[in-house]
């Protein structure tokens, strides 16, 4: 018999919601995964026009979450679907993806992993309990050449690593959007549903997980600043953070929603005793390498040189560019591989969300605590 994709449901991803059709695209590139039931939308006809859309059955078309955890579960285990993808804003990912650990589905969640490190813990016991997988979107993670990058540093191709440096810069909320209707900006400046942080928890969280993963470090300590430049903003919109990892590497963070003008600016820079390398998501094709006793190199996607583990990731020949769509497949499809038991592929998981909720609790610690700041003595003369 030829084998049949898996079934997701959705939770979440109704018409207009920029996530959930990224999911959707990611999960289908493969043809590991074919959407088959949602609960879109807490909107009636909005969940209506969503499933209609998606040329879904009218019967898989749920209006309530529970209604499809339920309904499901009732299935025959053929009939059933296999995962839940969780693309609601940050308030819901929790519970749901508790209620669905416990209906005996596998889960897909959308970042951050919850509103805080108790939340967190508890899905991770939910996950324990049940059996079954839980992944978190960490897009960037699945780029072929942060492969190619962490399993350089891995090998000690830079010798140990001393700076660790990551930004985040986007310029879409330099004005007040989120109080004229942008429905993407109200719930992410909104502490009941976004959580802790604004900037830090939509963006930050991003730059924290890409940096431990290449670096292959883990963050020990930090100090950190969070900033509001939009008037009447409730969360943060700009973040900074010196950052101090195990072994002895010091690094930096910076992540700003504010920063006019750019677009998607995820950067990272390793450096270690003799090299480093450098990583943009706005050319995610290419990753450079920089020597203390030769010239630097570029490498390319589908290039000479490049690791097993990369070429694993890569799905066209060179000069065919791959971009985020395809990295988030790559997460799909190792979560596939890991539900059917054909192996172990890596993707973000619960030990990526608890480590950057301790991270978000961290920064907001620290930063309300405002005691990091030395002043330096004007030097003018009386």
């Amino acid at each position: 018999m030829s084998r049949q994709p898996l079934r997701l449901g959705m939770i979440g991803g109704g018409e207009g919601a920029f996530i959930g059709a990224v999911h959707r695209m990611a999960a289908a590139l493969d043809g590991e995964w074919r959407l088959t039931a949602g609960a879109f939308s807490t909107d009636i006809g909005r969940n209506g026009r969503t499933g209609e859309q998606l040329g879904l059955d009218p019967q898989r078309v749920y209006g309530s979450v529970d209604k499809m955890l339920a309904a499901e579960a009732a299935l025959p285990a053929a009939a059933r679907i296999d995962a839940v993808a969780i693309v609601t804003p940050n308030h819901l990912h929790a519970s749901m993806a508790i209620a669905a650990l416990r209906a005996g589905f596998h889960v897909f969640c959308e970042k951050p992993m919850a509103m805080s490190v108790a939340e967190a813990e508890a899905i991770a016991e939910a996950a324990q309990a049940s059996g079954r997988r839980f992944a978190l979107a960490f897009t960037y993670s699945g780029y072929p050449l942060v492969e190619e990058a962490r399993a350089r540093v891995a090998r000690g191709d830079f010798g140990a690593v001393r700076l660790v440096q990551v930004e985040y810069l986007q310029g879409w909320l330099s004005q007040p959007i989120d109080t004229d209707g942008n429905k993407q900006a109200e719930w992410r400046t909104d502490p009941a549903r976004a959580g802790l942080g604004g900037c830090l928890g939509d963006i930050g969280t991003h730059a924290f997980h890409l940096a431990e993963h290449v670096s292959g470090l883990r963050t020990e300590a930090l100090s950190a600043e969070l900033s509001i430049h939009v008037p009447g903003r409730r969360l943060d919109d700009d973040v900074s953070a010196l950052l101090r990892f195990d072994g002895g590497a010091r690094g930096t963070l910076k992540a700003s929603q504010v920063a006019a003008g750019e677009e998607n600016g995820l950067k990272l820079r390793v450096h270690g005793e003799r090299g480093g390398l450098e990583w943009s998501q706005m050319e995610p094709n290419t990753l450079t390498l920089r020597w203390l006793d030769r010239p630097a190199e570029i490498v390319r996607a589908n290039g000479p040189g490049l690791q097993q583990s990369t070429t694993g990731l890569l799905r066209i020949p060179a000069g065919h560019p791959e971009g985020y769509v395809e990295a988030f497949a790559n997460l799909y499809r190792a979560f596939a591989a890991a539900i059917r038991g054909d192996g172990e592929g890596w993707f973000p998981g619960v030990p990526d969300g608890l480590r950057t909720m301790k991270f978000v609790e961290a920064v907001v610690t620290n930063a309300a605590a405002d005691q990091k700041w030395t002043k330096i003595e004007s030097g003018e003369k009386s």
